[in-house]
């Protein structure tokens, strides 16, 4: 026990470590950066490509549920061969996607260079963050975890104004492009500045398992996105929910029968690893559609370019970026429960005041709650996931945050195909196209950017008034699902999360003192 103490100790005190964490802050600006500089993209991607709504949920769901697919089996990769070698492998791939994309000129290929992008962030973001256990201590941990998640949340805004800048003076492959210098610049950091980490003993990686995985997340997304169009009742739709849930439910039996899983059911008895985990795929559910349905608004509702779209997200990455950095000293004095369960209820506030805009409301009011939003989600996010990384053992990093990263990105995807499709089914029920034929009437059924393309074609007016009516119609019900989620989620965290005592301020060095005097 005394080795371990000092171990510890003397790990504490490598400054390495920091440069180190350097390396992962560089990796996970690219994920960050790219994310949303996307969401911003869609609308003009929407109208050059004709995408239509469900045709944007693809774009933006291709890279999340093949990242999801993949997230466990990245983390069994990095156990066994090398956090590092796997990251900087990651890294390569996302590179290779990103070239993709540039050259592509349909709505399909634009899909595959995603699915290959989710490919290689599948491998940076567990990795990225399976290795923090292993360089910080409990008591330096959830700084860092802050400090990756700023990382993130700092590439989010960048996102969309350099992305908007792209957009206004070049072709829209240029959002893809620009990640090569970011996807440089995290390799070099990752091999100069990051330790090699390994567990040998880690399981294999189980074909059939990622199989399953992969098909099952296809099956769900693919029938919550077409569900609006095809009909909930439609046969294809109810076939693809019977498949998803047979194709989950036997990945579930198959890992409860292998000797050496790769999807660690024993990690999900553990009640603090279970319900943190929960906690943080639900307010992904919530932010993912927040961010989808946002840069659409801004865009063609209230009529700003894409470079004035990125500015105007900023309160959000704002309060994101100051709560992440001010979650440590409140969970240190009043508990991880009570920062997540509070960080919710802010959520909740800022989601249900955002759920009041009007088509006069303007962007004043919908600054006041994006910065809310953000402030909401980083209290929430950075307990719930330093929280959920403290139950796993160290040699157990990689598989266990591909678990968490796995269910929390679920939750991403699940929340752009559900609520993308509810403010699909709000708009299209609410759109009046009047008397216009039925092909300019259907297309302006696809997306508020295509009504706009079409009534200003026209010269109808009455259209383009009736899709931003529609249109925030459509969010407003998106904003009133997303806080009801939030809340709920706030009194399950609030009554089921295990109490931990707040962290004292010196706790490892008190600890370090008490050893010491022992010997």
């Amino acid at each position: 026990m005394a080795t371990v103490t000092r171990s510890s100790a003397a790990q504490r005190q490598d400054p390495r470590r920091w440069w180190a964490l350097a390396a992962l802050v560089a990796s996970m600006l690219v994920l960050g950066f790219d994310m949303t500089i996307l969401n911003v993209a869609l609308p003009t991607m929407a109208g050059q490509l004709d995408a239509g709504t469900g045709e944007q949920q693809w774009m933006a769901d291709a890279y999340v549920v093949v990242f999801a697919a993949l997230m466990l089996p990245a983390g069994l990769l990095g156990d066994r061969f090398g956090r590092r070698r796997m990251l900087i492998t990651g890294l390569g791939i996302f590179l290779v996607g990103s070239l993709i994309g540039t050259l592509v000129d349909s709505v399909e290929l634009v899909v595959v260079a995603r699915a290959v992008m989710g490919m290689g962030g599948a491998l940076v973001m567990p990795l990225a963050l399976a290795v923090l256990p292993a360089l910080f201590a409990p008591g330096e941990r959830t700084k860092a975890i802050g400090i990756v998640s700023a990382a993130s949340a700092l590439g989010a805004p960048l996102g969309p104004i350099v992305g908007g800048w792209l957009l206004d003076h070049f072709w829209w492959g240029s959002i893809f492009l620009i990640n090569v210098p970011m996807v440089a610049i995290g390799i070099t950091a990752c091999v100069f500045l990051l330790p090699e980490t390994t567990d040998p003993s880690a399981p294999k990686v189980d074909i059939a398992s990622t199989a399953l995985t992969a098909a099952g997340l296809g099956a769900l997304i693919y029938a919550i996105i077409e569900a609006p169009v095809r009909g909930w009742g439609d046969p294809l739709i109810l076939g693809m929910f019977g498949g998803a849930a047979a194709l989950i439910a036997a990945l579930v039996l198959r890992e409860r029968q292998l000797p050496r899983p790769m999807l660690d059911m024993a990690l999900l008895r553990n009640r603090g690893f279970l319900l943190n985990t929960i906690a943080a795929t639900l307010v992904m559910f919530v932010l993912s559609g927040l961010m989808f349905v946002l840069p659409q608004y801004l865009q063609a509702v209230l009529g700003h370019d894409a470079f004035g779209t990125g500015l105007r997200m900023l309160p959000l990455m704002g309060g994101l970026i100051i709560a992440a950095r001010g979650a440590e000293p409140v969970v240190r004095r009043f508990g991880a429960r009570a920062a997540i369960s509070a960080g919710l209820v802010v959520l909740a506030f800022a989601a249900i005041l955002g759920s009041r805009t009007t088509v006069d409301s303007g962007y004043g009011f919908t600054a006041l709650w994006l910065s809310i939003a953000g402030t909401g989600f980083g209290f929430a996010i950075v307990p719930a996931m330093d929280s959920a990384l403290g139950a796993l053992p160290v040699e157990r990093a990689g598989s266990g945050t591909g678990l968490l990263m796995t269910v929390r990105q679920v939750g991403s995807a699940v929340g752009i195909a559900l609520l993308g499709s509810l403010l699909s089914s709000v708009y299209v029920d609410r759109l009046d196209t009047g008397k216009l034929p039925d092909e300019a009437a259907d297309a302006a059924g696809e997306s508020v950017v295509a009504a706009h393309m079409i009534g200003e074609r026209l010269g109808v007016q009455r259209l383009i008034d009736s899709a931003d009516e529609a249109y925030i119609d459509g969010m407003v019900t998106v904003l009133l699902v997303s806080g009801i989620a939030a809340l709920v989620t706030a009194l399950l965290v609030a009554a089921l999360l295990p109490k931990a005592n707040p962290e004292p301020p010196d706790d490892t060095d008190m600890a370090q003192q008490t050893e010491d005097a022992r010997q």
